[in-house]
């Protein structure tokens, strides 16, 4: 079980106008080894020196991001974010993502990669848990979750599907990528991963 599941949190939808608030990482196979920065406020946890567009408040009440720190001209610049991303990413032997919705994650950081002329440590090639979990349910049920002629599965049926619920009022990107990794691992391999979940039981029907 070797693959980096990733989480970015960004500004808004829009790839050219909006920016890179914060990524979070965790390598499956040796899960202590684990990445979150944004772009200011040190090693931990940084935030995006963005001329980008904030395209909603409701960026900064999911993050607990004030504007001011996402727009501080002193913070960690998006370029060098990702340079320290695909540093501790190239040091994994084997580097492809799995992301909730890799479309986005993934087409983010190519779009600022080539802005900034950085080359990607990791492959087009990334495994969708959105995808996995879709499937699963599909088996499941005999159908799949559809409202207003659009998919209703989101991150949060995926957690109900695999025995937990997310009550947080605030995120980060590491402990998004923490809940989709260990989500990961009850869907396919049939266990848990994360020690911070042992306490929740993985349903019977994922037991393998």
């Amino acid at each position: 079980m070797c693959m980096i599941v990733v989480d970015i949190e960004t500004s808004g939808v829009d790839y050219n106008k909006c920016g890179i608030i914060q990524i979070g990482a965790i390598d499956i196979k040796n899960p202590g080894n684990t990445f979150l920065q944004d772009a200011k406020l040190g090693d931990e946890y940084t935030i995006v020196n963005s001329d980008n567009m904030l395209d909603s408040k409701s960026v900064t009440d999911l993050l607990g991001i004030g504007e001011e720190q996402m727009k501080n001209k002193n913070a960690q610049s998006e370029k060098e974010l990702l340079e320290h991303f695909f540093q501790w990413v190239s040091e994994i032997e084997e580097k492809d993502l799995i992301c909730q919705n890799p479309q986005f994650d993934y087409a983010f950081m190519k779009t600022k990669a080539d802005k900034y002329g950085l080359s990607l440590p990791f492959s087009y090639r990334c495994m969708d848990l959105y995808t996995v979990a879709h499937l699963k349910y599909f088996d499941l049920k005999k159908d799949f979750l559809f409202k207003n002629g659009h998919s209703d599965f989101g991150l949060s049926k995926t957690l109900e599907l695999c025995g937990m619920i997310d009550n947080r009022k605030e995120h980060n990107a590491l402990e998004d990528a923490k809940l989709e990794a260990e989500c990961f691992s009850r869907l396919v391999y049939g266990k848990g991963l994360l020690k911070e979940y042992a306490g929740i039981p993985v349903p019977e029907i994922l037991k393998r």
